[in-house]
Formats: structure tokens, sequence, C-alpha cells
């Protein structure tokens, strides 16, 4: 009987999150600036799309998701309503762009811009 209710206990726990809804997450664009060395009053300098890599968390902390962006830096996201934290993947120091809180509300898109720093001054 014991090991009956351990293996329910395990099997409960490994059972998988329940799937989104197919109206709720988030969406967005993932941006890099600056991308001028030195800017200029009067000459535009903006920030431009960025292929990125974003890891969504849980708020345990536990990898919900992970995402790529296309290139032109856009993401739409499935995701459960509740509170995640997005983290920008980077493969050295820079580009760096900070973790990012976000509150998905039920049959909406929460609309998320992520901005990684270029390092360039």
């Amino acid at each position: 009987m014991a090991i009956l209710l351990l293996l329910l206990l395990f099997l409960s726990a490994c059972a998988p999150l329940p799937t989104p809804p197919p109206n709720t997450g988030i969406e967005g664009q993932v941006l890099i600036g600056p991308m001028c060395p030195v800017v200029q009053v009067g000459v535009p300098c903006p920030d431009q799309p960025y292929q990125a890599t974003v890891t969504v968390l849980d708020q345990n902390g536990n990898r919900v998701t992970q995402f790529q962006t296309d290139s032109q830096g856009r993401f739409r996201v499935l995701l459960n309503p509740g509170a995640y934290t997005l983290v920008p993947e980077s493969p050295n120091t820079l580009p760096f762009a900070s973790p990012q809180n976000v509150t998905v509300a039920s049959k909406q898109f929460t609309p998320i811009t992520i901005t990684y720093d270029s390092g360039i001054r």
C-alpha cells in the first residue's frame, strides 16, 4: 500500500502543466541598443530588432518554457495566467538584458518589450 501511495505521489508530481489557452500569453519584441558609437543630437540612432533566446520561469524559479524570437525580434508565447520572470539569455557578458517580471492575465496577450544593452558607447 505504501509503495502504491508513493508511486501515485511521484506520478502526480510529474504531471505536465495544463495546456495554456490559445488566447493567453505574452507577445512583443526584443531590441538592442545603442547601435551608434557616438549618439549626436539630430542624428537618429534607434534601437534595432534583435534575435534572442528568452527563458520563462514561474514564481518558484522553475523553467516553464524557452523561446527564440524571429529575425525581427518578435515573439508570441502561450502561457497560463500567472506571474512569470523572463530571463533574456546572452552568449557573453554583452549584449545584456535584465530579467523582467510579467503578470499574464486571462484571455489576453500581455505586451512586452525586452531591450538588450549592446555595450556600444
